[in-house]
């Protein structure tokens, strides 16, 4: 594990389409791809990564705009970082995994499946995004005109301390700040820099606007019904409600539903070894998908009315 976890430690980085893209990587066997959320970075798969490099062969990016990536500007909407990570896959000669999204990744996950279904063997979907309407009142005041030039007022230390004593109703607003692990307000306070708060607040607005999320897979999930599907879910959660996984269990056939009792929104983080048996275990358990351009073409028919 001690060598594994020096391995998976180790930044790596490639060029991609003019872009440094920066990831970790370790193990060998089945490939495993592991896609962070928003504001976060590959790190937040250091107690993940090691445990799953074991078995598998385990790759966790930096997504374009975070972490070690290139802060550049331009689209970071879902497609775009879908195809970033199919072009990595391609440098590191990966030719289809196991994709693990949390968060924000969760939505990348299904719109890699949805844009190359062919790469896609199984999906993990951990408190993931894209599933429903709800989400956590701090995301959606990142949609506010302006709020790239606020943050640097209210993220920091000072506020966070202030914010701390008002404990129960800033927890009614989805702020657990009176927990010390809070990744979010962490990741926040890390955006110093005018690239990686600008990166930070374009990749929010793509998906969050101040209704709430404003992309859903929802109308797409038919076509997983072929796809292995564990969804993972803290009762806890105050960023993405559990709701939203229960939701897209029941439209997905066959698809495994696992809540995590007294965890929150990061789990990979706050429950490593919970969610690294639960993923181990879907492996072992689970047939890859096969699905070709063909396949695929033919679910879209068929749901269109059209015939296959």
């Amino acid at each position: 594990m001690t060598d594994i976890g020096d391995e998976f430690a180790r930044v790596h980085r490639v060029s991609l389409n003019g872009q440094d893209v920066a990831y970790r990587w370790a193990g060998t066997g089945p490939d495993v791809v592991l896609i962070h959320g928003v504001a976060s970075s590959s790190a937040t798969w250091r107690r993940v990564g090691p445990r799953l490099a074991a078995h598998h062969r385990v790759l966790a990016l930096d997504l374009l705009g975070h972490g070690d990536s290139a802060k550049t500007g331009g689209d970071y909407s879902l497609g775009a970082h879908a195809s970033s990570i199919r072009d990595l896959m391609v440098a590191l000669d990966i030719e289809f995994a196991t994709f693990v999204g949390h968060s924000f990744g969760g939505g990348v996950a299904m719109q890699l499946a949805y844009q190359f279904p062919e790469r896609c063997q199984r999906l993990v979907l951990v408190a993931s995004g894209g599933l429903g309407r709800e989400v956590s009142p701090l995301l959606r005041a990142v949609a506010l005109p302006g709020a790239e030039l606020v943050m640097p007022l209210v993220l920091n230390d000072r506020v966070r301390t202030t914010l701390l004593a008002a404990g129960a109703p800033l927890r009614r607003l989805g702020l657990r700040l009176d927990d010390r692990r809070s990744e979010m307000w962490e990741n926040f306070a890390r955006l110093s820099a005018p690239g990686a708060r600008a990166a930070f607040v374009n990749t929010v607005r793509e998906v969050i606007d101040l209704a709430g999320q404003r992309v859903s897979a929802r109308e797409k999930l038919y076509l997983a019904s072929g796809m292995p599907t564990l969804i993972v879910w803290g009762d806890r959660d105050t960023i993405v409600p559990l709701a939203h996984g229960r939701a897209a269990h029941e439209t997905v056939p066959g698809s495994r539903l696992e809540i995590i009792e007294g965890a929150g929104h990061f789990l990979p983080l706050q429950e490593p070894e919970r969610l690294v048996t639960l993923i181990d275990d879907f492996i072992a358990t689970t047939e890859p998908a096969s699905i070709n351009a063909l396949a695929f073409r033919a679910a879209l028919r068929r749901a269109a009315g059209g015939e296959a």
